[in-house]
Formats: C-alpha cells, sequence, structure tokens
C-alpha cells in the first residue's frame, strides 16, 4: 500500500489549498479514505472520510463549511479542498485508509505541510 500526499504548502488566512492523494497496492475503489491532520505539539485528529462510493462524506465540526473530501476513483486518487483557510488549520495533512488481505491496518501517508499565516 502507497500513500502520496501533494498540494500543501504557505497560504493567507481565507485563502484556499487542495490537497491531493494518490493511492496504490490495494483496491481503492473498495475503501473509505479519510484525512488526517496533527499539530504541532497535539494529538492527530480526523478530519474527514468519504465511503468507497463517494456518498456522503463526514467532517471534523472544525472544518465543516470550509472543506470537502472527494475522490476519483479511475484515478485512485482523493482530495481536500480546504478553502476560509484559518491559522488554525495549521498541521501537517495525513492521507489514511484502513485495509487489510489478512489483518486490517491504518496506512498513512508521508504528510503534506499545510501553513496558514500572514
Amino acid at each position: 500500500v502507497q500513500l502520496v500526499e501533494s498540494g500543501g504548502g504557505l497560504v493567507q488566512p481565507g485563502g484556499s489549498l487542495r490537497l491531493s492523494c494518490a493511492a496504490s497496492g490495494f483496491p481503492f475503489s473498495s475503501y473509505a479514505m479519510s484525512w488526517y491532520r496533527q499539530a504541532p505539539g497535539k494529538e492527530r485528529e480526523l478530519v474527514a472520510t468519504i465511503t468507497s462510493g463517494g456518498g456522503t462524506p463526514n467532517y471534523a465540526d472544525s472544518v465543516k463549511g470550509r472543506f470537502t473530501i472527494s475522490r476519483d476513483n479511475a484515478k485512485n486518487t482523493v482530495y481536500l479542498q480546504m478553502n476560509s483557510l484559518k491559522p488554525e488549520d495549521t498541521a501537517v495533512y495525513y492521507c489514511n485508509v484502513f485495509y487489510g488481505s489478512i489483518r486490517f491496518r491504518d496506512y498513512w501517508g508521508q504528510g503534506t505541510q499545510v501553513t496558514v499565516s500572514s
């Protein structure tokens, strides 16, 4: 399993970024995908989850109405569109899948840094 995030960077408050996660090594279209984030000195937290078919996503209360998770099963890619960014959104963002052919476990990408600052 390989998850490769991209799209992070430095953005001013109120700005937007779109993160991408390219997945391989498992049947992508059959599994829910998630985005997590971890700010310095804090625990990793769930940001958003989307089902295998792209049905109604779930979001953390802190990002509802500002972030949108989506997926393209033809491209084995999951996205996180982040609008109206705030300094408190600054974190390393990770792509995640809970998958297993014999025993299920969490798989993580390397993370992409998002910094919101003026």
